[in-house]
């Protein structure tokens, strides 16, 4: 039987991706392993939205340069952001890369029928599910729309279709990606718009609970945050970039919005949605940035207490408005103090908040196990781990919290419930 090995870096999309091409390798024949060394086929799945991400795609490509060479009838091929449209000028650079082919594509080697509808076959308790391709916004950091192209909404009777699938195999939470998802609909020809996709989806039974992932706070709306607040299985937890606190910033970003009409939005979701967790995404050192604006960012964090930040240092990404027209002048250690600034100052953020669970029984749905001990999260995405002889996989568990972290809580389950 052949075998075939996926390498995945990057975002929940490339995670999404490399399951649907993992499960349409399988109804082909193809049966996964572990190395790239006892693979027939290997891909790549690749991310280019920060520099370091694609000097990783770049060492993975020359490490397995020589595998080619001892086992050259090997098929190496490469998909996701890396892949641009100048395909001959990779072609040029990596001979020995027998395929590219672009995001959420199907390998050209294999016919295209069934690509759609290919899901595994035992599905995780916690699924990926794309509802839109590509990004319209041309944020000027941003490598994405020239990359997956402008926004493409799947219809929403597919998506409730998977979503049944997917709960019929085993899953119990579904996250809606798009890297716009406040976008959802518009494209399509009844313009159903995503908190129409969440009211469908939260009728499906035998789903616990539903995410979605990544919204842009210039386009989220009153509609949808109201239907966060009424439907049940939506968890409360949001990921909303800010990006910036400096409205100086902002607008060389391209972002839409001001740190005013971000604050309103936090105001707006945390009033109607009690208990709420916000994720955010910052870039520090972007062109030209003073210390000055960088304080405004700290700032923001400081005070609105994020549950999560991802926090970047800004890398130019080739092709894009900030790089053609700005200069990357912040110098990297200035950067690299600046990130650690805001990662100590979210670190004792998320101490505070953690330590609000001590003692505290959370739901959690349980979604394997690490080491020797069950993980899983609770609705607000805080990371559980616990102890126990059963199988809980699967399982929605009441687990009552001994011991918090900035990261992670821990606890056992709670014979009271």
């Amino acid at each position: 039987m052949p075998r075939y090995h996926i390498w995945t870096i990057g975002c929940q999309m490339n995670k999404a991706e490399s399951e649907r091409l993992g499960s349409y390798f399988e109804e082909h024949g193809y049966k996964a392993t572990a190395t790239a060394e006892a693979a027939d086929v290997i891909v790549l799945n690749s991310c280019v939205v920060r520099q370091s991400a694609e000097d990783r795609v770049i060492n993975k490509l020359n490490a397995l340069k020589s595998l080619k060479k001892t086992r050259p009838d090997t098929t190496l091929a490469v998909t996701g952001c890396w892949v641009n449209s100048n395909v001959d000028e990779l072609r040029r650079d990596f001979p020995y890369v027998d395929r590219f082919f672009g995001p959420g594509e199907c390998p050209q080697w294999f016919e295209n029928a069934g690509w759609d509808r290919a899901l595994p076959r035992d599905a995780a308790p916690c699924a990926y599910v794309p509802i839109i391709q590509g990004c319209n916004n041309f944020c000027s950091y941003c490598i994405v729309p020239y990359r997956r192209g402008r926004e493409r909404s799947r219809p929403l009777a597919d998506i409730i279709c998977e979503v049944r699938e997917r709960v019929h195999r085993g899953s119990r939470e579904v996250t809606l990606l798009g890297q716009n998802v406040d976008s959802y609909g518009h494209d399509l020809p009844d313009q159903p718009d995503l908190a129409d996709l969440l009211t469908e989806v939260n009728d499906i039974e035998g789903l616990a609970r539903i995410r979605f992932l990544t919204n842009h706070p210039k386009d989220m709306s009153r509609r949808l945050i109201t239907a966060i607040a009424r439907l049940d299985r939506v968890c409360e937890h949001i990921s909303l970039p800010a990006q910036s606190g400096s409205n100086a910033i902002l607008k060389m970003m391209k972002r839409g919005y001001t740190v005013e009409d971000y604050r309103r939005l936090v105001d707006e979701i945390q009033k109607e949605v009690p208990g709420v967790a916000l994720s955010t995404d910052v870039i520090v050192g972007f062109p030209s940035e003073t210390e000055a604006q960088f304080r405004e960012t700290y700032d923001l964090l400081a005070d609105l207490k994020f549950d999560t930040v991802h926090v970047a240092a800004y890398s130019p990404r080739p092709g894009t408005s900030a790089t053609r027209e700005l200069v990357d002048d912040v110098p990297a250690a200035e950067k690299k103090r600046r990130l650690n600034e805001i990662e100590r100052l979210q670190e004792g953020i998320a101490t505070e908040i953690g330590a609000d669970f001590l003692g505290k029984t959370v739901e959690v749905l349980v979604e394997g196990k690490k080491g020797d001990r069950w993980q899983g999260r609770t609705r607000t995405d805080r990371l559980v781990f616990f102890d126990s002889d059963d199988d809980c996989r699967g399982r929605l568990m009441a687990i009552r919290i001994e011991h918090t972290s900035p990261w992670s809580l821990q606890g056992e389950p709670d014979k009271k419930e």
